[in-house]
């Protein structure tokens, strides 16, 4: 019968009509009749359906209590929030509006009276874009700023996510507002007008400031300047200038004031001389002035005032069409070139009068310098023939090294039989100063060929490394017997290191050096060891003998030098040469210490080098004396009669067999004649026609399909040789040949074979 929905007042007049209608009919219900039981029960149901409609309706008073009192709360809080609202947009010092869906909702008096043409339609619902047009037309606006305002506009016709602008207007009162426009996140916006005319004002006011000030600046640094410095407008007109400018041009002040025409300057000045030309013939006049600036942008003149002062005058036309005129004294300047001029003169004078004297002095000059060039020509001809000489004579000593070498190796041999064969006193000691005789004079023969080789341009050097033990092992085999026929001791401390030299060079300086220890010691003994001095090997020669003073250590590394005669020296003087030539192409550092009367010690320093792997020697691992027969066939391949013959008497009474030849040729006949290949080849390197040991070798184990033994014998010391033997496994031994080492080799090469 109630609908809740309902107004709380229709519903409580619905309840009262209810509870009225219940209490009529209770009244006539007694009056009909009825049990008093009936009537009090119903009563007592009325009653209590009164009860709760009543509890019903205050509950509902109660609630529309609480809402009424709710809604004026929030009127009162809405009427509070336009109150503040009104009185901050009162309060704002710029114009302030809010644009709602695109439509004017609420603004301040600022706002609406900014531009009075547009003030008219100032009001709530003035769509935001007719607001902007109508701003874009306002005349009160400075004309200049038109197009800025139609700037402000057009940010707005972009989508809402790009609707942001802040422009700076200038009105026509000289009045200068920053209008801003913002769209909030509910897409309202806010247009914002901030007055900065004061701020333009104030930054006027400083760019005045600053232009006057550095106009100051300028015209102080005008002032100070030693120039006269003035600028002229593009029509003509003076704008300014230095104090310095008046003083050097000598005009009128009336003349140099701002505003003076450049012409009126010039006709002054031309009128009543006040600048004259430096030059006899006259300056330019004013009109040319006018077409070499228009040509070249550029004019320079020279003055001189009447009181004798030079001056140099230049124009320059400026990027505005402009001038500037600089004026400076020259007057130092002008009277030293004047004197230059005068000195010049007298200078032109003087050499005229001295070109005389001169040329006669060069005409003797060219007759002495004649004669010199012919004497120079002559000398360099006569160097020319020297060092052709030279080399003659060195390529004569290298070529003839083989023939020279070969009458010496043959002696040795017949000299080595004859001693196994003399059995007479008298005859075994002329044998033995035989031997003597040659070693000696194959001594002086090895020297002078290694001074040649090492004084020719072309000296070979094969700088290797190797390990030193096996080579001053056989240093100490091959002088030992020189030492016990001396009388003296020798040891040699062979060394594990691995140096980087030619090994050939280095093994023959140190046999150079402990051959003099030997030579000139009487008593005591000869030390040969090395020790290590950082990056460096010192390989040392010590020796108890004679000693050699201070004086003597400079000298003695020149040919032909001995310090002193003994009874057991000889040689010529060339060993320690030899010694210095080669450590000095190799780089090796030769150092010599002594003491009269006690000994002396000679050091070679040598540089370290990585251990590589250690190669075999040729007589290394055999006895340094073998004994017993030589039971081989040998097959010699030899050119020379002489040392063929010597070579077969030697290996004869050592018990071999021998097969002599002459070439190659002859030993592969040979060796097809007896059906079976030598035990070991000795062959001469070079031999007739251009045929050579190296090839008999080859052809030998060609035709035998084996590698048989050979050593190559020669007075050939080349890399090439040597490195031709490593790779084809043949030993190579330099004439003369010492028989020991010869006969040492021999039974190690068979040997290994036979192994």
């Amino acid at each position: 019968m109630i609908d809740p929905t309902e107004p709380l007042e229709v519903q409580v007049t619905k309840q009262a009509k209810i509870i009225d209608a219940l209490i009529s009919r209770s009244e006539r219900g007694h009056e009909v009749g009825g049990s008093a039981y009936s009537l009090f029960q119903s009563a007592i149901a009325l009653q209590a359906a009164v009860w709760e409609k009543t509890k019903d309706l205050e509950h509902a008073l109660d609630t529309l209590g609480r809402a009424s009192t709710e809604l004026e709360h929030a009127q009162r809080s809405q009427e509070q929030m336009q109150k503040t609202l009104a009185d901050a947009m009162i309060a704002m010092e710029g114009g302030f509006a809010l644009f709602s869906e695109e439509r004017l909702q609420v603004c301040n008096d600022l706002f609406r009276h900014l531009l009075p043409d547009v003030e008219p339609i100032v009001e709530p619902g003035l769509p935001f874009d007719d607001y902007v047009r109508a701003v874009e037309v306002s005349r009160y606006l400075s004309p200049r700023d038109k197009k800025r305002a139609a700037r402000v506009a057009s940010p707005m016709n972009q989508p809402y996510d790009r609707r942001f602008s802040s422009q700076v207007v200038a009105l026509k009162n000289d009045r200068w507002f920053q209008i801003s426009y913002r769209q909030t996140t509910s897409g309202n916006i806010v247009v914002l007008q901030t007055e900065i005319s004061e701020i333009v004002r104030q930054n006027r006011r400083e760019k005045d400031r600053l232009i006057d000030q550095h106009a100051q600046f300028l015209q102080a640094a005008f002032d100070h300047m030693p120039l006269g410095v003035c600028t002229f407008s593009a029509a003509g007109e003076l704008l300014v200038r230095n104090e310095r400018f008046g003083e050097l041009l000598g005009v009128p002040l009336s003349l140099l004031e701002k505003g003076t025409d450049f012409r009126r300057i010039v006709e002054y000045v031309e009128r009543y001389e006040v600048l004259l030309p430096q030059h006899a013939d006259g300056g330019r006049a004013l009109g040319d002035w006018a077409k070499e600036l228009r040509r070249c942008g550029v004019v320079h003149e020279r003055f001189r005032r009447p009181d004798g002062v030079a001056l140099d005058m230049q124009i320059h036309t400026l990027p505005d069409a402009g001038l500037i005129v600089s004026i400076m004294d020259v007057t130092v300047e002008t009277e030293a070139a004047e004197t230059r001029q005068r000195i010049n003169e007298t200078l032109e004078r003087r050499v005229e009068e001295r070109t005389a004297e001169l040329t006669e002095a060069n005409r003797l000059l060219r007759i002495r310098s004649q004669e010199q060039a012919n004497a120079e020509e002559a000398l360099l001809l006569a160097k020319e023939a020297a060092e052709g000489a030279h080399m003659s004579k060195t390529r004569f000593l290298a070529a003839a090294s083989h023939d020279l070498l070969q009458p010496i190796n043959a002696a040795k041999l017949y000299i080595s039989t004859l001693k196994e064969k003399v059995t007479q006193p008298a005859a075994a000691d002329t044998v033995e100063r035989l031997g003597r005789s040659f070693a000696s004079m194959e001594s002086l023969l090895h020297a002078l060929l290694d001074i040649s080789r090492l004084d020719s341009p072309a000296a070979e050097f094969s700088v290797t490394s190797f390990c030193l033990d096996g080579p001053m092992r056989s240093l100490e085999a091959d002088l030992l017997p020189l030492a016990v026929e001396k009388g003296i001791g020798l040891k040699v401390l062979p060394s594990t290191r691995w140096v980087a030299s030619d090994q050939r060079y280095l093994m023959r300086c140190l046999q150079n050096l402990v051959v003099n220890a030997i030579q000139y010691t009487e008593t005591g003994r000869v030390l040969v060891g090395c020790r290590i001095a950082g990056a460096s090997l010192l390989v040392e020669v010590w020796d108890t003998g004679i000693g050699i003073s201070e004086a003597d250590q400079t000298r003695i590394f020149n040919e032909f030098t001995r310090v002193k005669e003994t009874r057991s020296a000889s040689g010529v003087g060339l060993g320690l040469s030899i010694v210095e030539r080669a450590c000095r192409h190799l780089g090796h550092r030769v150092n010599v210490h002594s003491t009269l009367g006690k000994g002396s010690v000679f050091s070679i320093e040598v540089p370290l080098a990585q251990p590589g792997i250690k190669e075999l020697s040729d007589v290394g691992t055999v006895d340094a004396e073998p004994r017993g027969a030589l039971d081989l066939i040998v097959m010699i391949v030899e050119n020379d009669a002489d040392v063929l013959h010597a070579t077969t008497q030697q290996l004869h009474g050592w018990g071999a067999g021998v097969l002599g030849v002459a070439s190659t040729q002859e030993a592969l006949e040979t060796m097809a004649s007896i059906g079976t290949p030598p035990d070991i080849i000795l062959a001469d390197y070079q031999l007739d026609d251009g045929d050579t040991g190296v090839e008999t070798i080859r052809a030998l184990r060609q035709a035998a399909g084996a590698e048989i033994p050979a050593i190559v014998i020669t007075a050939n010391r080349s890399r090439s040789l040597h490195a031709l033997g490593a790779e084809m496994s043949f030993s190579v031994l330099t004439k003369p040949v010492q028989l020991s080492r010869l006969r040492a080799l021999i039974d190690w090469k068979t040997r290994r074979r036979a192994a």
